[in-house]
């Protein structure tokens, strides 16, 4: 028999939902219509993004951008602290804080503070420039993965501050001056923008 005789079969008996060959036709129908409308367009495949790689380097032909990240991020100095974060309605974790700056001048960077460990070039600390971004291991120092992250502020005859989101007992956005806690955290500078 062919799937014409069922549908024609079907189609001629008295639907009530009580009824149990008319709720038999009913899921013959529906599961015919699935199979149709599930063969008519093949399945999108979902795509991971691409890994952020050491070659996120911005060149830009603009000379002031750094200036103008480092004066995009200080309008955001007293925005609260809050993990996993990344706007100033919500608040901002340290990598969510770089991301967002970022993000603003449509430069692409990772989310995650660790993330950043093998991106950009690397730069000697006393070499470093505003723009520059700097790492840290998390709080505990003995284990030396990258756990935070900021922005190189400014490098003078005072020392070396950057802009950052503090979990400490700031609990928002501040600059800082690097002092002998943050020497021991230090991990590198890395530069995106060349």
């Amino acid at each position: 028999m062919s799937i014409f005789y069922y549908f024609k079969s079907c189609h001629t008996l008295p639907f009530y939902w009580t009824d149990f060959s008319s709720v038999l036709c009913m899921r013959y129908y529906l599961s015919i219509l699935a199979v149709v409308l599930l063969s008519c367009e093949p399945r999108p495949v979902p795509v991971k993004p691409a890994p952020i790689t050491d070659t996120v380097i911005v060149q830009h032909v603009d000379s002031t951008l750094p200036q103008k990240v480092v004066a995009f991020a200080q309008t955001l100095i007293g925005t609260p602290y809050n993990y996993a974060c990344s706007a100033p309605s919500t608040g901002f974790d340290c990598s969510g804080f770089i991301n967002y700056v970022f993000h603003h001048f449509n430069i692409e960077v990772p989310r995650s503070s660790v993330d950043f460990t093998n991106v950009g070039t690397e730069v000697v600390l006393e070499k470093t420039q505003p723009g520059d971004l700097i790492l840290f291991t998390g709080t505990n120092s003995k284990v030396r993965s990258v756990g935070h992250i900021g922005l190189i502020v400014s490098n003078d005859t005072s020392g070396i501050s950057f802009i950052h989101s503090s979990s400490g007992i700031e609990q928002s956005v501040i600059i800082t001056r690097i002092n002998d806690r943050y020497m021991n955290r230090f991990v590198k500078v890395i530069r995106l923008m060349k």
